[in-house]
């Protein structure tokens, strides 16, 4: 995959099978993982109207209330599907993050909320991470999510089939290899450790590298309750799990047991600093 195309599972899985956008306003799970994820880049991003290039970013979920806020935000997302929903939002192009056509050194704020998920190789996690330093300004802010290496154990004790025997086995897989081929369900995908996060952005260049769970230690309960008859979580569910989260953050042990991280970096404040 090294070759700059995207795999064509991954562009299937976005192109033509399911929408992102909507996972993330009408799941449980997904809520929580919008309004937290809002809730995380609101403490470290600078003051409006910076530039922020959204790499990866879909629809333009996450670009709508950067806007609303009153941020300047072009997005980069390599499905043209994707690309065509989010120019109602903001400036928009097909791209990829490995090469982004973006001059050095001209935003504010570059977010990879998405691209780390589907790059199992190491040197285009690399790649993507360098292109995001490159493009950000002396002391800007590169924020990455990725998948928790154990989202799928946790998940999929919400479904209620862990221990059958195929579910078990393709968990196992990803538990043992990071990796999920892609067969069925979901797509090709890289599943991080916390520490692994971490590591990538600080060999990346990145300084003062944060890292944390977004849905926080709870999710699956939230999760669970939904797949369950009847009508769902309730607010206070919702609530104790985001407040679980919030207290979950000064316990690093704890960062295991979310279904997505998402680390925080500055670039170096002066370009001579990036050259060393």
């Amino acid at each position: 995959m090294s070759n700059l195309e995207l795999a064509p599972s991954v562009m299937r899985f976005y192109g033509e099978t399911v929408n992102e956008d909507s996972r993330l306003r009408s799941s449980a799970d997904g809520r929580m993982e919008l309004a937290r994820t809002q809730e995380l880049l609101r403490r470290f991003l600078p003051l409006a109207p910076a530039r922020v290039l959204d790499v990866g970013g879909g629809t333009g979920i996450h670009a709508e209330w950067l806007v609303k806020d009153g941020y300047d935000v072009a997005l980069v997302d390599p499905v043209p599907r994707h690309v065509e929903a989010a120019s109602a939002v903001c400036s928009a192009a097909v791209g990829d993050a490995r090469a982004l056509v973006e001059p050095d050194d001209s935003f504010d704020v570059v977010q990879l909320l998405g691209p780390l998920y589907h790059l199992p190789d190491p040197s285009d996690r690399r790649q993507a991470l360098a292109e995001a330093l490159r493009v950000a300004k002396p002391g800007g802010l590169v924020a990455a999510a990725a998948i928790n290496r154990y989202a799928s154990l946790f998940e999929h004790v919400t479904y209620a089939h862990l221990h059958t025997e195929r579910i078990h086995a393709s968990v196992s897989k990803i538990l043992e290899t990071a990796v999920y081929d892609g067969v069925r369900g979901f797509t090709l995908s890289y599943f991080h450790r916390a520490d692994e996060l971490v590591a990538e952005l600080v060999a990346a260049g990145l300084q003062d590298v944060q890292v944390f769970g977004i849905e926080g230690p709870a999710w699956s309960l939230v999760k669970a309750a939904e797949q369950q008859p009847g009508d769902g979580p309730t607010d206070d569910l919702i609530a104790s799990a985001m407040a679980a989260a919030r207290m979950a953050e000064p316990y690093p042990e704890l960062l295991a047991a979310s279904s997505h991280l998402l680390a925080v970096g500055r670039a170096p404040a002066a370009t001579a600093d990036r050259d060393r």
